[in-house]
């Protein structure tokens, strides 16, 4: 007899302490065939997605067959496929976690989609294709994933004002979430202005974490002093825990009271790249080391099964910590680490990565399309 998955103690436990757990990862498999509800039993409450994923997704099995045949067959080229195919998942993954997401008045239920990674220094192709996928998935649940960059700012700031709720992804650095979140209160400002109802409005802002460390550690290894060594794998927990910091200082502000007056909601810390990448390390580190209200940990499924099966969930590990963190940094740029030289190629490789990414999801998808094309042609000689 099949037993209800429930809730862990672990994934209570965040929740209890205001963490909400998304799961980093979408499939037409994972929906389809019933797990992404499971998973809500489970305590998941939001889904992440980005090229990585659905070029992974689009790589196994059979699940997008029928589709492409049928894309092919209209005559679509491969941007619309992948477009067709990408809005599909998650216009169906909004659909399961839509019972979530009116629960919990929308601040979860969420599903995020990212725009081109390719239009990540292009501004204007960011705003018109947020719209557009927007448009093309409507629903009330979904967010836009829009990359931090210096171009993204502008527009982030142009959909929120429009009513689109954003996941800002790809911030690693201090200066840039900063900057994030007055792309984000200038956003809701002009919704104000324009009359939209800014309490429909939600937004995340997803801080990566591991790629820090990794990126660190790897610095800290070639210094190899006892000092350095003794800092691996501390960087990155110190600088989110700065983030949140600063999120706290944008919560007392006077713009967000009168926004909050507006029935406007927190842009949310989001903590992503949370998967350990060194073994060395607890494979729960950034999910027990990041637990502050109002914050979203979107793990892989690995992390997310690690941390139901024995995370320790002690309470708040961020608050009260934003001296220690400091000194973490300094230390690390006392031994020739600069701070800014490291963010700076974490935010150009991360948008390298997912430009790759979106490249073999075409080929991918091309292939596939190709495949349908021969064999709609050997059916036409066969008759």
């Amino acid at each position: 007899m099949s037993t209800q998955p429930t809730e862990s103690d672990a994934v209570s436990a965040l929740a209890r302490h205001g963490v909400s757990v998304w799961l980093d990862d979408l499939s037409r498999e994972l929906v389809r065939g019933g797990e992404l509800a499971s998973l809500l039993a489970r305590g998941v409450v939001g889904v992440t997605s980005n090229p990585t994923i659905f070029a992974s997704a689009l790589a196994k099995g059979d699940a997008y067959d029928e589709q492409v045949a049928e894309l092919v067959g209209q005559g679509a080229d491969v941007e619309a496929v992948v477009t067709a195919i990408t809005t599909t998942d998650v216009r169906e993954a909004c659909d399961v976690l839509r019972p979530v997401h009116d629960a919990t008045d929308g601040v979860d239920g969420r599903v995020s989609l990212e725009v081109d990674p390719r239009l990540a220094h292009d501004t204007a192709g960011t705003i018109a294709q947020a719209r557009s996928l927007w448009a093309t998935v409507d629903r009330p649940n979904l967010m836009i994933k829009i990359p931090a960059t210096v171009e993204g700012l502008p527009a982030i700031t142009t959909v929120l004002a429009e009513g689109i709720s954003v996941n800002v992804t790809l911030i690693f650095s201090l200066d840039r979430y900063r900057a994030v979140l007055n792309a984000w209160l200038d956003g809701l400002e002009r919704a104000v202005e324009a009359g939209v109802d800014v309490s429909r409005i939600h937004s995340v802002a997803s801080f990566f974490v591991s790629r820090v460390d990794a990126t660190v550690d790897k610095r800290l290894d070639q210094v190899g002093t006892d000092e350095a060594l003794a800092l691996r794998g501390k960087a990155a927990v110190a600088n989110a825990r700065l983030a949140y910091q600063a999120f706290e200082e944008m919560l007392a502000s006077t713009r967000w009271t009168d926004l909050t007056a507006a029935g406007a909601h927190p842009q949310r810390p989001l903590w992503a790249s949370t998967g350990v990448k060194d073994p060395a390390y607890p494979d729960t580190k950034y999910v027990v080391d990041l637990v502050a209200p109002d914050t979203v940990n979107t793990m892989p499924g690995a992390t997310l099964e690690a941390t139901e099966d024995h995370a320790e969930v002690a309470g708040d590990t961020v608050r009260d910590t934003y001296t220690d963190a400091a000194d973490t940094l300094d230390a690390v740029e006392r031994l020739g680490i600069g701070y800014v030289d490291v963010v700076t190629a974490l935010e150009k490789e991360g948008v390298q990565k997912f430009a790759t990414s979106w490249d073999e999801l075409l080929t991918t998808v091309q292939g596939a399309m190709d495949e349908q094309g021969a064999r709609r042609a050997g059916d036409g000689q066969d008759r």
